[in-house]
């Protein structure tokens, strides 16, 4: 089954193109990365399927109903929740006060209190720390309370952008353990990363993007083994790819 569709999707900012016809799709069940150079339109994607940006061409359905157009919080409502680039959380509520703010939409009461009880036995520190205030706290419980605020509405869609961003190295592989562990439990996950190799690494699929368009696709372990991609976004030889420029 298909979750997510994205056609020819333009986005602009005033007259800059940001999007220039990207099409996509994500199965449900999925971990799709979105990976690529700065500038190249991974954000604005992600905030065109939000809602937060409205696209000025294409479409976008998710489970095949279409979601392009409407405001934010009608498709929030829909099943997409997005954990934005630098978490997002509010500093200045406590770690319990951001969890409930995670399911305000929900009305089923008794079912959020049960489900944040089992954010804290997925993220213990955040159950210590749980009357913290989120300003307090490292920048990788941060990033494990934006997550789990995300969970907490139990989307069907969860949009990652930059998980790992600012972190330490054992933060980050605690991270990209966590989005794997969310994505075996059956959550679809759209992930945008720049640490290219760890996302293809977790990912089933993967997207490359490039100057707001998509410039490459496939299965995540043979984008992970293509030259070119090794070449222009893993690091992994010394000179810039000219097949993926950066926008």
């Amino acid at each position: 089954m298909t979750r997510l569709t994205v056609e020819d999707v333009v986005t602009s900012y005033g007259q800059i193109e940001a999007l220039k016809g990207v099409s996509l799709s994500v199965a449900a069940g999925e971990i799709v990365a979105i990976i690529g150079a700065n500038g190249a339109g991974k954000t604005t994607l992600l905030l065109s399927i939000s809602g937060v940006l409205a696209p000025s061409r294409g479409t976008i359905r998710l489970d095949g109903e279409q979601i392009s157009g409407l405001p934010a919080h009608v498709i929030a409502r829909r099943g997409i929740a997005q954990v934005v680039e630098g978490r997002g959380i509010l500093h200045t509520l406590s770690v319990a006060d951001n969890l409930k703010l995670g399911a305000y939409r929900r009305r089923d009461r008794d079912a959020i209190a049960h489900d944040i009880d089992a954010m804290y036995e997925r993220f213990p520190r955040l159950a210590e720390r749980r009357f913290v205030l989120a300003g307090a706290l490292s920048g990788g419980e941060q990033q494990m309370l934006a997550i789990a605020r995300g969970l907490l509405a139990r989307p069907r869609l969860l949009l990652l952008d930059e998980p790992s961003m600012g972190l330490a190295p054992l933060l980050v592989d605690a991270v990209f353990r966590l989005v794997a562990d969310i994505g075996a439990a059956g959550t679809t996950i759209l992930l945008v990363e720049q640490n290219a190799a760890r996302a293809l690494d977790i990912a089933h699929r993967a997207y490359v993007m490039a100057s707001g368009r998509i410039v490459a696709q496939g299965k995540a372990a043979d984008l992970l083994e293509d030259p070119a991609v090794r070449d222009a976004y893993l690091g992994l030889t010394p000179r810039a790819s000219t097949l993926f420029p950066p926008a």
